[in-house]
């Protein structure tokens, strides 16, 4: 009986340890961050906020009644486990109706792909020219379709880091799968 007593504890105090040392390394890692760098970190935020109020407010009437990415023109974030893919369909600089889509002037010609780290969030929707968002600052945003099953809790995580940083920047965020606003 007491050699079972001796075994539980043994077993039980390393996890004890590793549970406590694991928050313990969480607070430390938030304590490395200066105020300072805090302070950085908001005046890239304000920066970023300051070129995106160029860009009207989005008109729900507007961009609603779009279902689908292959009709949506604004910017459309693909939310991956360790980065983000941003595609932008730019403008098209002939303001003409003639041609649209034509083997002289094709739509796919406008589109940009990047893939961009969650760090660099900001400065790239700051970076998309103001006509790139026909609907005004609203982005569509998505997860991918043949995520693994061990990878979704991360993208999930992802997800909602991702629409907390476009909130904050002031950009409204459309789930076009759901439709909803978030």
């Amino acid at each position: 009986m007491l050699n079972l007593r001796i075994l539980a504890t043994a077993c039980l105090l390393p996890a004890l340890l590793l549970v406590l040392s694991g928050c313990h390394g969480h607070s430390e890692a938030a304590a490395l961050i200066t105020p300072q760098a805090r302070a950085e970190q908001r005046a890239e935020l304000e920066t970023d906020r300051e070129q995106l109020d160029r860009i009207p407010p989005p008109a729900k009437s507007t961009f609603m009644t779009v279902h689908n990415f292959d009709s949506w023109q604004n910017p459309v974030l693909t939310v991956q486990t360790n980065m983000l893919e941003l595609h932008v369909l730019l403008a098209d600089a002939n303001t003409t109706p003639i041609g649209v889509g034509g083997m002289f002037r094709p739509i796919n010609a406008r589109r940009q792909e990047l893939n961009i780290g969650m760090a660099s969030l900001g400065e790239a929707m700051s970076a998309i020219p103001q006509s790139a968002w026909p609907y005004g600052r609203v982005v569509a945003i998505e997860e991918p379709h043949k995520t693994p099953p061990s990878d979704e809790p991360a993208v999930r995580r992802n997800m909602e880091v991702t629409i907390g940083k476009l909130n904050d920047l002031g950009i409204v965020v459309y789930d076009l799968n759901s439709g909803k606003v978030q």
